[in-house]
């Protein structure tokens, strides 16, 4: 398979690129940490201006009408810069699944606005992602022509600054719907949690929430389909931020290796740190390639969760591998958690285990080739 961008990729790649690292530098990543809702609205609206934001989104609703595979793009440049916005949530857990999902009323409400930058969102998935049989935590009843959710989901993204939440929720019959929740709405409850990362990722706590029929994204004997179709997504977009936040992170230890003397020779001289350097970089392009799979599989309308699965799972173990070895190569500078390689390591950790780490990973490809097997032994 030939993994080259094409033209539009690279001037898309570009474009994010050079608008990030000129925008972003570890000053004004720490002054955004240090704010109340830790998240870049200056920046929000710098990429709102350029177009950034509408990627992935139809071209009638004020968009570039791309797809999974130039989010990514998007997504790898704000890992090089560990840039804190929420664009994996509004335009991975959010946007994509209205513009996929959406009846003509809710693209025409939402796509828009997100694209003008005027509008976050996010999903509720943590539940789903943990879940023995991926099953939503939340529960749904039906009360006239909308329903009434329950429960409780853990660590939502960016919830407190988002417009709209995608839940899924459990119905009686054993159905699952995609509901977009108001977060205003009366018996919802923000709960304040603070990451690995330090972004602001709060726990969702829903008592009797009504939920107008307006507002279900997609119903629930279509549900299955459609969150599963969400959770690749979302995890392929994880993958394209650790692929950013990796590179960019070896890409500084050579700088720091080539700089550093020691015995009166460069760092970057000893055979020791040129090996740890290089696994790494070997690492970063097998996270790459699989990244780019799952992503070119997803816009292709092909099944793409075992691609999904095995590009999250490099993403989690090679991506903790890389960053724990570029910061253990800065030697007393990468204990020092006011120094920029220390927030690289807190991201890939961060990255790794969100919607679940390298075991988790393996055990739902083991049991999704197991459940094959089985069926074709039946057959």
């Amino acid at each position: 398979m030939d993994f080259a961008l094409s033209d539009e990729q690279g001037a898309v790649f570009e474009a994010a690129t050079g608008l990030l690292a000129g925008l972003v530098d570890p000053d004004r990543v720490i002054a955004v940490e240090q704010s109340a809702e830790k998240v870049d609205r200056e920046l929000w609206a710098a990429l709102a201006e350029a177009d950034l934001l509408g990627l992935a989104i139809p071209e009638e609703h004020g968009g570039s009408g791309y797809g999974l595979s130039e989010l990514c793009l998007l997504l790898q440049a704000q890992g090089n810069v560990v840039a804190p916005i929420p664009l994996w949530a509004t335009l991975v857990l959010g946007a994509l699944p209205i513009a996929r999902f959406g009846s003509p009323s809710q693209r025409e409400h939402w796509l828009p606005a997100v694209a003008a930058g005027e509008v976050m969102l996010t999903a509720a998935l943590s539940g789903c992602a943990y879940s023995v049989h991926g099953l939503p935590s939340m529960q749904a009843t039906a009360e006239g022509d909308g329903w009434v959710l329950n429960g409780t989901e853990l660590a939502v993204p960016q919830a407190h600054v988002a417009t709209r939440i995608l839940v899924p929720a459990r119905t009686a019959d054993g159905g699952i719907l995609l509901a977009l929740l108001d977060p205003l709405s009366p018996g919802v409850t923000l709960e304040h949690t603070q990451t690995t990362n330090r972004e602001i990722h709060p726990h969702l706590h829903l008592a009797d929430v009504a939920v107008p029929a307006g507002d279900i994204l997609v119903g629930p004997s279509a549900g299955r389909g459609a969150l599963d179709l969400i959770m690749v997504a979302a995890i392929t977009g994880l993958c394209a931020l650790q692929v950013g936040v990796c590179e960019s992170a070896l890409a500084q230890t050579a700088t720091y290796l080539n700089e550093r003397n020691q015995f009166g020779h460069p760092l970057s001289t000893f055979q020791a740190t040129m090996l740890r350097a290089a696994d790494a970089a070997i690492d970063i392009e097998a996270m790459r390639v699989t990244l780019l799979n799952a992503a070119w599989l997803y816009d292709q309308g092909r099944d793409a969760t075992d691609a999904a699965l095995v590009a999250k799972w490099q993403a989690s173990e090679r991506g903790q591998r890389t960053v724990h070895a570029t910061q253990h190569l800065h030697g007393g500078m990468g204990a020092d958690i006011t120094y920029p390689i220390h927030r690289y390591f807190l991201w890939g950790k961060q990255i790794e285990l969100l919607l679940g780490g390298p075991s988790l990973q393996l055990s739902r490809l083991g049991a999704l080739i197991a459940a094959r097997a089985l069926s074709a032994a039946d057959s």
